[in-house]
């Protein structure tokens, strides 16, 4: 487990089958909410935009500690894979947190892909070890920018988390893979922000009588499902804490899932809250409030330094994070041998 200080002061109709969940089959009215839509995605590129234009790029490069260490540890399951790669797609790439650690032992180009225009190109090439190509487009319409079976390796670093259709964004991914090409992705898990969540959940049951939601659904690694969001006084709910399944039910095999946090210490959640906001992070929930009374504020930071103080002050921000590695099937991959094939008696190994 890593941990960081963060030490910047204040400041029911029938549903019709359709081969990728993600891609509808007619026009969508852009002011109605599909099955799939918990989030709202032009609201989450209007934040990334702004959160990339603020004093020139300064505040979010400031701010690019969580994504560049979770890219650090991609990097590393990425150097496990005894392979060159001619080319690597960049899935919801922001400024190429990941990309940016690549050299040319390891592929000859990356391909940056992100539905926020500005912060795509917040950095210049010159940043990058390899030739870099950037495409501006949405990651949950990737079929319709990236041809069928033409990526050898497809990387995600913490983008995920706000795409409405997990299961169909998968399933894209795998389609535009080549066979035998691998996705390594990295996903915000359940746990992530407990503390900030909770916090708020007692300071507005305790100030305003009920809860609603601030930040994102989460993604667990534990139990297979992925609901329509739930519209209710509470905002939109969403389920999903098995991502092993998830890969599998898109046609992915040979998979690897693994949970990991990264801790930061902040002055106060103030600190934390304005982090987030430069991240880009803000709430993009479809049926968000767009305010928080400054009283449930005020009530939400002192629950939070109760629940969760440190002895030197600090509040501590957890940031659970699922790392997932899937290949898409190829005749050349290796198989598990049939059930029953053995040759050796497990008895006689132990």
């Amino acid at each position: 487990m890593f941990s960081v200080a963060r030490t910047r002061l204040a400041r029911s109709p029938p549903v019709r089958r359709r081969a990728l969940a993600s891609v509808s089959s007619s026009s969508i009215n852009p002011n109605s909410v599909g099955p799939f839509q918990v989030f709202d995605r032009n609201a989450k590129r209007l934040q990334r935009d702004r959160a990339a234009a603020r004093d020139g790029g300064t505040r979010s490069r400031t701010v690019d500690y969580v994504r560049d260490e979770i890219a650090d540890r991609m990097i590393e399951r990425f150097q496990d894979i005894k392979r060159k790669f001619n080319t690597v797609l960049d899935l919801g790439s922001g400024p190429g947190h990941f990309s940016k650690l690549l050299d040319p032992e390891m592929t000859q180009k990356a391909t940056l892909l992100d539905s926020s225009e500005k912060l795509l190109n917040r950095d210049p090439d010159s940043d990058f070890e390899v030739e870099i190509e950037r495409i501006h487009a949405d990651e949950e319409n990737l079929i319709r920018v990236i041809p069928r079976n033409s990526q050898e390796a497809i990387v995600s670093c913490l983008s995920l988390h706000w795409v409405n259709d997990l299961p169909g964004v998968l399933v894209q991914i795998k389609e535009a893979l080549k066979p035998d090409g691998v996705f390594l992705g990295a996903l915000f898990g359940g746990d992530t922000l407990f503390e900030l969540r909770t916090s708020l959940q007692l300071a507005e049951v305790e100030r305003e009588g009920g809860i609603s939601p601030h930040v994102s659904p989460m993604t667990g690694a534990t139990q297979t499902s992925w609901t329509s969001a739930t519209a209710d006084h509470t905002g939109f709910v969403i389920d999903s804490r098995d991502m092993s399944n998830l890969l599998g039910r898109a046609g992915f095999t040979l998979l690897t899932v693994d949970v990991d946090e990264v801790k930061v210490a902040y002055p106060s959640m103030w600190e934390l809250m304005e982090d987030l906001q430069d991240m880009g992070e803000s709430n993009a929930v479809v049926g968000r409030r767009h305010f928080i009374h400054r009283d449930t504020l005020a009530a939400a930071s002192a629950i939070y330094k109760e629940l969760h103080g440190q002895e030197d002050g600090s509040v501590p921000a957890t940031f659970q994070v699922i790392y997932v590695i899937g290949w898409k099937p190829a005749p050349n991959q290796p198989k598990p041998l049939e059930r029953g094939s053995a040759q050796t008696n497990l008895k006689d190994v132990l």
